[in-house]
């Protein structure tokens, strides 16, 4: 392959530009690069298989091996880079500077190689597409209504797609529309990679359609279609426009190697048997057998812990003995307790917070230091010196207790506008929730400041770089290989986010949403503060921080009273955000499959407007024709009540129950608002004691570590520690003894895991649970012990440590 005219910044005592003279074409890359041409470009192959890959060649033109790669390592300081020290790059894992990543993950899921002539946006590409645009966001959004429910997540289509796009090159006739072939040939991996972004960037409910259907059954405002449609479309591309911006930042840099990505790209090759130098010589199996029988064992497996043995999934074994005792249900519990000896055999609850296999090892270390810290040590601290008077209530549960123990009754304390009525509430109780809830909270607070801080630090500097860097100096062949495609303008994102930001406008404007103008822009700004940092992170290490309980805090504060003005400044702040980092991820799945940037942008802003208007009118439909249940829309619809009605300041502004606690008339400072001092205080700390002992263990230290409680609850440690454990085995173990076979099957086995599940998911819910409204088997096969143990006793059913007689109440007297 010759080598590209580009330059790049080289780093040492001082800055300079790679001379001209020494962009040269080595000898042996040229005939690779005529063994290229003479290969059929439809067949979705490569031709650096590992007998065959010719050693790359270094900036004085030598090939690279012995004493000459030796001197490489020692001169080329590319990714030396003391302003940003990458946890993820290992000097001693790179074998060439010039013609691969230098991320050993990188190189085993992606090739470094392209086919400019392979047919990408095809017509079947697009037909296909758009099939799925329709298909399976429409099918999410009804079975979203459902109790139980499932989503089909874009593996599902990624998989369907290949003997679909193979069909339509078979049987499809050679036709040509306006000079375009309809069948240019074999299914090339390229379309399918355009399909499978078009089918999963709308799989999910728009967080919109929720805001929606509260509006409608809350708060009595059904308003018309229009409405709906600039809400959905507004909050969804002006993600897009967000995303398409900061891809400077968190797509070209070769440090930003979004590991979720590496799954997808993995399994894209090997269904396409791809083959590149990357996935190493290791002998054995082919890849694409290997997928085979992982795929199998996944898909028949799941039927166990998934339908015909459920207690495998939540294998919580301590709690069976004495399943009616509060103290072990909250220490070794799953559901509602720490769960200090629940494992799990369903590979759904082991990948719930992501793929083990991806997440690289000082990341997941992050994550279950923080779990054992802030829920194995300082939650049952809290709880079992009845902090908060939490042991009224059960130790981890997202639900909302009053001072008798019972859940919330709402109703009691709004007026008929669904306001708050003040004289209710001082009558009725204030609100509690769980120990583990409230630290959740602390801990989002302390990840907010520890983001904000740590990015200062850190990040400052490679921002600036990136800022001014063009796609071709990145030191990257991957960055380089994309030069050659037409790049999006940075003025094609700023159209739609003018767009999208009018509809927003007109939406807030013309319908009484209570939401102002300034406000609105409040929420984007939020969101454009924390799109880089937050996508930074997330980029390294797979684990995104949430903006959820900062979005609700703002509005809380700023606009008391207000829970549809809540909802909306949530939606654009925190899920704007959130959309934003889902089009920059795939944006990376393009940049990895050698995607033409143009093409990817039309795919997802196209199929995410077609997506948005098919779960609208599904929703439509379903509120027509289907009585109301929908739990997951009443879970939202009570958030709104408890942020926006009776907002943050009655639950942590001072003399709050959760600012401080009155005991015997001493006072005992717990407020969580102050873990937003904790998190900006702590990423200095580490700052400072890396730059006095550069290689310490605690470069790794990240606000990964406060993050880490995000998903608790529901999650648990069942959710945790079995992660953990696989990813100890494959991301340490495995990848420090066994490399070659890491690097050939690792991200194949994940796909193989995720795809089995995901295919074995959907069909036993349409097969067993979806016919006779969920009753198939109801006395038989879901009646026996292994189906049942596991939601019986003190633990499913959140008995509290401590019970009140009727008409006892807890807390204090006055609120």
């Amino acid at each position: 392959m010759p080598a590209e005219d580009f330059t790049y910044e080289m780093r040492r005592s001082g800055q300079y530009v790679l001379p001209e003279s020494l962009h040269q074409v080595h000898p042996e890359t040229e005939k690779k690069e005529e063994q290229n041409a003479a290969v059929d470009p439809y067949d979705s192959t490569f031709t650096d298989s590992p007998a065959s890959y010719v050693p790359p060649y270094n900036l004085w033109g030598e090939t690279i091996d012995g004493d000459s790669l030796e001197r490489q390592k020692t001169h080329d300081t590319r990714y030396d880079d003391d302003e940003f020290d990458d946890p993820n790059f290992q000097h001693d894992d790179f074998e060439g500077w010039e013609d691969d990543s230098p991320y050993p993950e990188v190189r085993s899921a992606v090739s470094n190689t392209d086919d400019m002539d392979m047919p990408v946006s095809t017509i079947r590409a697009w037909i296909i597409g758009i099939a799925w645009a329709i298909l399976i966001p429409g099918l999410n959004q009804f079975l979203a209504f459902r109790f139980p429910s499932i989503i089909i997540g874009g593996i599902v289509s990624q998989l369907l797609s290949l003997p679909i796009g193979c069909a339509f090159a078979r049987y499809l006739p050679n036709w040509s529309i306006f000079g375009i072939p309809l069948n240019p040939g074999p299914f090339s991996v390229k379309e399918h990679v355009l399909i499978t972004i078009m089918s999963s960037i709308g799989a999910q409910s728009a967080y919109a359609t929720e805001v929606v259907a509260v509006q409608r059954y809350f708060y009595n405002q059904t308003f018309i279609f229009a409405y709906q449609w600039l809400l959905v479309i507004s909050t969804q591309l002006i993600g897009l426009s967000v995303g398409g911006v900061a891809k400077r930042f968190l797509v070209a840099p070769p440090s930003m190697i979004w590991p979720e990505s590496l799954i997808t790209c993995a399994l894209f090759n090997t269904l396409h048997s791809a083959r590149y130098a990357g996935i190493g010589g290791h002998g054995g199996m082919s890849r694409e057998r290997f997928f085979v029988y992982s795929f199998i064992a996944s898909f028949v497996w799941y039927f166990f812990p998934g339908y015909l043995f459920t207690a495998l999934s939540y294998f919580s074994w301590v709690t069976w003995i004495k399943p009616d005792d509060p103290v072990i249900a909250s220490v070794f519990g799953y559901f509602h307790g720490m769960g200090l000896t629940a494992v799990t055999f369903d590979w759904n609850q082991i990948a719930y917070m992501g793929s083990p296999l991806a997440t690289p090892w000082w990341a997941q270390v992050n994550v279950l230091t923080g779990f054992v810290v802030f829920f194995w040590i300082v939650t049952p601290g809290l709880y079992f010196t009845n902090t908060w008077y939490s042991q009224y209530i059960p130790l981890a549960s997202s639900a909302s207790f009053d001072n008798t123990g019972q859940e919330y009754d709402l109703t009691r304390i709004l007026t008929h506008d669904t306001a708050l009525n003040r004289t209710e509430y001082s009558k009725y109780s204030p609100l509690y929730i769980s120990a583990a809830f409230a630290l959740g909270y602390g801990t989002s607070f302390a990840s907010i400041a520890a983001t904000i801080v740590h990015a200062i630090l850190y990040f400052r500097k490679p921002i600036m770089k990136q800022f001014r860097r063009s796609l071709s100096e990145q030191p990257d062949v991957h960055a380089r290989l994309m030069t050659r495609y037409p790049q999006v303008p940075d003025w094609w994102f700023l159209v739609i986010l003018a767009v999208t930001f009018t509809f927003g406008v007109v939406c807030i404007e013309i319908w009484p949403t209570e939401l102002p103008v300034w406000g609105y822009l409040v929420a984007l700004m939020l969101s454009f503060l924390f799109v880089v940092p937050v996508g930074m992170i997330q980029a390294v290490t797979n684990h995104q921080v949430s903006l959820g309980i900062i979005s609700e805090l703002v509005v809380g504060y700023m606009l008391p009273g207000r829970p549809v003005a809540m909802m909306l400044f949530k939606t654009y702040g925190y899920i704007a955000m959130s959309n934003a980092l889902e089009f920059t991820l795939n944006f990376k799945i393009g940049h990895y499959m050698k995607i033409p940037p143009r093409p990817m942008l039309c795919a997802q802003m196209i199929a995410t407007a077609i997506a948005g208007t098919t779960q609208l009118g599904v929703q439509e439909w379903l509120f027509s024709n289907v009585p109301f249940v929908c739990p997951d829309t009443q879970v939202f619809g009570t958030a709104s009540i408890i942020w926006g009605v009776i907002g943050p300041g009655l639950q942590f502004s001072p003399g709050a129950i959760y600012h401080w606690e009155t005991a015997n008339a001493s006072l005992t400072m717990k407020a969580l608002l102050y873990f937003f001092l904790v998190g900006a205080l702590c990423p200095i700390i580490t700052w400072l004691i890396t730059k006095k002992y550069p290689s310490s263990f605690v470069r790794y230290i990240n606000p990964l570590l406060f993050a880490s409680c995000d998903y608790i609850p529901p999650a648990g440690a069942i959710n945790y520690v079995p992660w953990a454990m696989v990813g100890f085995v494959f991301q340490f173990v495995i990848r420090r003894r066994y490399f070659s076979w890491w690097t050939k099957y690792n991200y194949v086995l994940s796909a193989a895991l995720d795809a089995g599940t995901a295919i074995s998911v959907v069909v036993i819910f349409f097969a067993l649970q979806f016919p006779m409204n969920g009753t198939l088997g109801l006395n038989t096969i879901q009646a026996w012990w292994g189906n049942s143990v596991p939601y019986a006793g003190a633990d499913y059913a959140g008995v509290p440590l401590k019970t009140l007689a009727p008409g006892e109440t807890f807390g204090p007297e006055t609120w």
